[in-house]
């Protein structure tokens, strides 16, 4: 969710160091998952001697996680996502409203400048970043704000995909310990998604990018390093530039790997479509 690349003088990346990657591939060994609330404190307590152990400061620790706490509806958010099992029509009619694809259009025009200096970096069209801009947050009207810390560390003591989160858990340590964010601005969609986009932290990590060279990639308020963000997680994911991107094209793998629920995969080509002009709405 491959780094060394060349990038314009204005253009400053976020990209991890080696240590940073190393961090990242050290497994996170903490105490075993739990089903509810009871057993929740403890895990935390040993989760953070072990990220004290890999490099993250007890000032960042506190600040992120003191005063945690599980929260159960964030598990009920989990297992209620039932959305994806809808059909592809009964999907994409749900999130392709004319008032989201007249948005989608308007936005693609104002940002036309933008898009195209990030398609000639990263070889990604407008509107596939404008359709994946459009169905994960309205186009940044709807990033979440939920206290990422809170929903990552439930998650990650939540046996459904503990070993999952808690790599996520380590990254959104990593993001505050490296300076990128503080850990009261890391505030997300339930899952811990960050920005306009909606990037989990070790796609962050990895992928983030400064993008108009203010000096931080900030990818809630600034949406020229979102955009940029977001093609540079397609690109190192295998996107093709100049190739279709629907279903059994070359590029339909790359938007697989930004969702792995293929109804969303093809809602996403689809609405690139529509604002490509190249399908009628």
């Amino acid at each position: 969710m491959a780094l060394s690349r060349r990038y314009p003088n204005r253009l400053r990346s976020l990209f991890i160091a080696a240590a940073t990657t190393a961090v990242l591939a050290s497994p996170v060994r903490a105490a075993s998952c739990g089903d509810g609330a009871a057993g929740f404190q403890a895990w935390l307590e040993e989760f953070k001697q072990e990220a004290a152990a890999q490099g993250v400061s007890r000032s960042v620790l506190q600040s992120a996680l003191g005063g945690v706490e599980y929260d159960s509806k964030i598990i009920s958010r989990d297992r209620s996502q039932g959305i994806f099992k809808r059909s592809f029509g009964n999907f994409s009619a749900r999130l392709l409203t004319p008032s989201r694809i007249a948005k989608g259009g308007a936005l693609l025009r104002q940002h036309a400048e933008l898009l195209q200096r990030i398609e000639r970096q990263y070889g990604v069209p407008g509107p596939v970043i404008v359709a994946i801009w459009g169905l994960e947050t309205n186009f940044g009207a709807a990033n979440g704000n939920l206290p990422i810390f809170r929903s990552v560390a439930t998650l990650a003591y939540d046996c459904r995909r503990s070993e999952n989160f808690k790599q996520e858990l380590m990254a959104a340590l990593m993001i505050v310990q490296r300076g990128y964010m503080r850990a009261s601005a890391m505030r997300g969609d339930w899952a811990g998604e960050i920005g306009q986009t909606q990037l989990m932290p070790t796609s962050y990590l990895k992928y983030a990018v400064d993008f108009d060279g203010d000096g931080s990639a900030d990818l809630i308020h600034d949406t020229a390093d979102a955009l940029a963000s977001t093609a540079n997680f397609l690109r190192a994911k295998g996107w093709r530039p100049g190739a279709g991107w629907d279903e059994g094209e070359p590029n339909f793998q790359a938007l697989l790997e930004w969702n792995q629920a293929t109804v969303y995969a093809k809602t996403l080509a689809a609405f690139a479509d529509i604002l490509a002009g190249r399908r009628q709405q």
